[in-house]
């Protein structure tokens, strides 16, 4: 015979309401009815008056003293979150940091290429890091690549600004450009 193993029973999962009606902990609640009626008052009276009303107490802010609760639609009050939350998630823009690696020795057309990259990049509104990698021998010639560095930094004067300054870890030297606001197209 094989032994049991612990799975979750099958079925609907029992919804978990948080904050509503018996769940709430609180002794005494400031109470807010749709009259207007505001009270500080025991949970269990501001339960009932809002169970004669046909509505659930939500805890709306539970940090607060007392903590404030409010009589409203339960169903209405989760709609009007995740409404609220779908709004705030449309209107963020999540800033990435796009990487331009280049040698000491890069080519002009290369370095124009990457240039061009790095003006669009800023102009969507992301940062830019430009990454210049040395290998072997042309770790000697850091300079190299600062000068290479500072001439991109200076190309890209008009759209974006450096973060910081040029750093030099291990076998990379690197500079983060940020967007310039006036530059960047929403």
């Amino acid at each position: 015979m094989y032994p049991s193993r612990n799975f979750l029973p099958r079925g609907p999962r029992p919804r978990i309401r948080e904050n509503v009606n018996e769940a709430i902990k609180a002794r005494e609640v400031r109470a807010v009815f749709p009259d207007g009626l505001t009270a500080v008052m025991s949970t269990q009276d501001a339960i009932r008056k809002a169970q004669e009303l046909g509505l659930d107490l939500i805890l709306v802010s539970p940090t607060a003293d007392p903590p404030v609760a409010k009589a409203m639609d339960y169903g209405q009050w989760q709609y009007e979150n995740k409404k609220k939350q779908h709004d705030a998630r449309k209107k963020q823009h999540v800033i990435q940091v796009k990487e331009l690696k280049f040698r000491p020795n890069t080519d002009d057309h290369d370095y124009d290429f990457k240039k061009n990259h790095a003006i669009r990049f800023l102009k969507e509104g992301n940062r830019v890091k430009a990454l210049v990698q040395f290998r072997g021998r042309e770790i000697a010639h850091v300079d190299l690549g600062a000068k290479l560095l500072q001439r991109f930094a200076k190309d890209l004067d008009g759209v974006g600004q450096m973060e910081g300054q040029m750093k030099l870890e291990g076998k990379s030297y690197h500079v983060i450009l940020a967007p310039v606001k006036a530059a960047v197209k929403h």
